[in-house]
């Protein structure tokens, strides 16, 4: 299943999301990532799966759901898949929605990447640190990806660019929260110019147990240092969309692995199917399991939750 959803999402709505590559395939392995550390760290493109496969996927999905946005995310970094442009194109012909790339921004400095990205109506991309330093502690990047390249990949996507262009920051206590870091942050910001930026601070299980929101007084220091962005730091909140499976079984263990469900949520996934105890009886068979993640229950896969405590 490479397409699923819609999803709530704190920045695009309701977003069907497309994973174009293979789960934890990345060129980063963040600290912070709610799918675990990365498994196959990469840099090198490839077409992973047949391009009509995923298209004929994605089709599914759509004729059953309404959304804002159709998001190409991946469980890892999308820009990795080499038929991206394809896709991207394919679904801006065939559906009238708004496409949106969640992209982790590293493979910008190459010019087929700028150029298949130039189709999305919204791009966002990542940016945690304005040093090599703090890059390296908090992304830890394959070996062949330098800061500075990075950062001027994302300076030559603006320049050429017609959609929007939204960064992430995500805000890890004791590495990228504090002053320094904030205005070296900053003056990578206002060179690359982008549309709007968006801070977010870890709410989902990560992939290293060490991690945390920084305290308050720190993310109001983060206000006044990175200037006008936007802030997203409460849980989101909305109905996943569940009608492409079968049962409350098969519903809660494909959306837990690419998007950690809280509880509550699954538990909201059973009753729609009106399938009671199915949550309950997954535990029960180590299918999946609870999380305690900084005073909040979630549900992990019983494979996505070994990628996030095998470190721990």
């Amino acid at each position: 299943m490479f397409a699923y959803g819609p999803v709530p999402s704190r920045r695009l709505g309701r977003s069907i999301g497309v994973s174009p590559i293979p789960a934890k395939t990345c060129t980063y392995s963040c600290v912070y990532c709610q799918l675990g550390r990365t498994d196959h760290l990469l840099v090198k493109r490839c077409s992973f799966f047949p391009k009509e496969d995923i298209l004929a996927d994605l089709s599914n999905v759509v004729a059953q759901s309404e959304a804002d946005y159709i998001t190409f995310v991946g469980d890892g970094e999308p820009t990795l898949n080499q038929d991206l442009d394809w896709l991207i194109r394919k679904t801006k012909e065939l559906w009238k929605v708004p496409v949106a790339v969640i992209t982790n921004g590293s493979l910008l400095f190459l010019k087929e990447v700028r150029s298949a990205l130039n189709a999305a109506d919204v791009v966002l991309p990542t940016l945690d640190a304005g040093t090599e330093e703090i890059f390296k502690l908090i992304n830890r990047p394959h070996p062949q990806i330098k800061f500075a390249e990075m950062i001027d990949g994302l300076i030559n996507f603006r320049q050429q660019y017609a959609g929007h262009l939204w960064l992430e920051i995500m805000l890890v206590k004791g590495l990228n929260d504090h002053s320094e870091a904030l205005r070296n942050i900053r003056q990578a910001v206002d060179l690359i110019r982008p549309d709007g930026v968006y801070v977010s601070i870890p709410i989902r299980p990560p992939a290293e147990k060490w991690v945390e929101p920084p305290e308050p007084e720190k993310v109001l220091a983060a206000q006044q240092i990175l200037g006008k962005v936007e802030y997203i730091i409460e849980k989101e909140t909305g109905d996943f969309g569940i009608s492409e499976f079968k049962d409350a079984h098969e519903a809660i263990l494909e959306t837990a692995y690419r998007h950690p469900l809280r509880e509550v949520q699954a538990l909201t996934i059973e009753k729609r199917f009106q399938q009671a105890g199915t949550l309950q009886n997954m535990i029960a068979a180590q299918e999946v399991f609870k999380y305690d993640y900084r005073n909040d229950i979630y549900i992990l896969p019983r494979k996505l939750l070994r990628g996030i405590v095998k470190s721990h």
